[in-house]
Formats: structure tokens, C-alpha cells, sequence
């Protein structure tokens, strides 16, 4: 399969891309065995996964604070629009209004302070990052506050680990020129991680006096 990846880039085919391709099923694994076996929730696989992308395209330091922003403007624009009491479409066009709003801010700083970063920041990640306001305010209204910032943080972090893992020079030399056997290995991971029916680490600390309890007798 490394021929194939090879023949692709010599045909045209940019390389970051295909490297960024084959990173995919490595990202999905690492956010599968945060959720099965540690008990890092976050919102979802997909969520975590476009964030670490636009994290490649803006960078981790201007990518954490857009990213920030985006979701502190969205929760203020939800407190303030709620008391209108419109639809929900409306009122997320009207949230989403105040994030642009909000990211142009930010590019008047950027190019005020001359931060090349920032103003050089994809649109396409931005655009992602934006979508999960929607998902953010629904989190919000369905479980509180507190839920979504936890979930919020909980996304960010495995993110976070994704992106340092994507941008190993190690790893993206071992993907392209073994790509077959990281894909190979990643759905072995993944079948395993499927078929776990243990506790999760963060459980046996969330549990932890109910397994106390439970060990004592038999320790007697």
C-alpha cells in the first residue's frame, strides 16, 4: 500500500493530505480509547476530530482561542436571546451572527497587534469550529451549564492529545510509508476497545467508596 501512497504524490496528490487522511482512523482510535477505556466523554468521536483538524489549520495557540471566544460569545448570545423568547432557528441565526461578529473582532487584534497567525487562520477551520455553537447551546439547554462546560472541556482536551500526536514527525513518516499496517492496526484496536466490558479508570474513581465497600467483605 506504500506504492500506492507513493504513486499518488508523484501523480500530484499533496502529500499532507494523503498523510492527513491516513491520520484519520489514528485520531478516531485515540478518541475511541479515551471514551472506553479512560472515560473521556466530550461530545461524541466526530466533534473531537474536526476540532484536532482545525487545530492543524489555525495552529494550537490561536486555535484555543478562537475556539474560546467562539463558545463564550455563543453562551452570553444564549442567556441574552432567550429573553426575546423566538424560535429556535431564529435565535441560533442571531447567536451565530454575534460569533462572526465576534471573529472579526479578533482579526481587527490580529491585524492591529501584526499576529501573521492569527489573520493567516483558515476560514474552512474557523467555519468548523463555529458549527459546535449549536451543539454547545443544545448541551446547554438539555443537560445545564455545568454538563457543557465539562463536555466542552472534556472535547478539548482529547483534541488537544490528537493534535500532538497528528503533528509527530515520527508518526507521519510511519503512516505514509507503512499506511496498510497503521490502518490494520487501528481497526484491531478498535474491535478490542468494542468488545471491553470493564469499568472505565475515571469509574473506579467515581465508584471508588462503592468498591471499597464491596472489597472489604471479601477481604475478610
Amino acid at each position: 500500500m506504500s506504492f500506492i501512497t507513493q504513486y499518488m504524490v508523484n501523480q500530484g496528490v499533496p502529500q499532507e493530505t494523503v498523510i492527513l487522511i491516513l491520520m484519520l482512523p489514528i485520531v478516531a482510535t485515540i478518541i475511541a480509547f479515551g471514551r472506553q477505556i479512560i472515560g473521556v466523554r466530550g461530545f461524541g468521536v466526530y466533534a473531537p476530530l474536526i476540532i484536532t483538524f482545525a487545530f492543524l489549520a489555525t495552529g494550537l495557540k490561536y486555535g484555543l482561542a478562537i475556539f474560546i471566544v467562539i463558545l463564550l460569545v455563543g453562551t452570553l448570545m444564549r442567556f441574552l436571546v432567550r429573553y426575546i423568547r423566538l424560535l429556535y432557528l431564529p435565535r441560533m441565526a442571531i447567536v451565530l451572527t454575534a460569533v462572526a461578529l465576534a471573529i472579526l473582532a479578533i482579526f481587527l487584534e490580529g491585524a492591529y497587534s501584526g499576529r501573521k497567525g492569527l489573520i493567516s487562520a483558515s476560514i474552512f477551520a474557523i467555519l468548523i469550529m463555529i458549527t459546535l455553537v449549536e451543539k454547545f447551546v443544545a448541551v446547554q439547554t438539555e443537560r445545564g451549564a455545568r454538563e457543557a462546560i465539562i463536555l466542552t472541556i472534556e472535547t478539548l482536551f482529547l483534541s488537544v492529545v490528537c493534535y500532538w500526536v497528528v503533528t509527530s514527525i515520527w508518526l507521519r513518516n510511519l503512516v505514509f510509508i507503512y499506511p496498510f499496517w497503521i490502518i490494520f492496526g487501528a481497526v484491531i484496536i478498535n474491535i478490542l476497545l468494542g468488545k471491553w466490558t470493564g469499568l472505565r479508570l475515571s469509574e473506579y474513581w467515581r465508584f471508588r467508596e462503592v468498591i471499597k465497600k464491596i472489597e472489604l467483605p471479601q477481604q475478610k
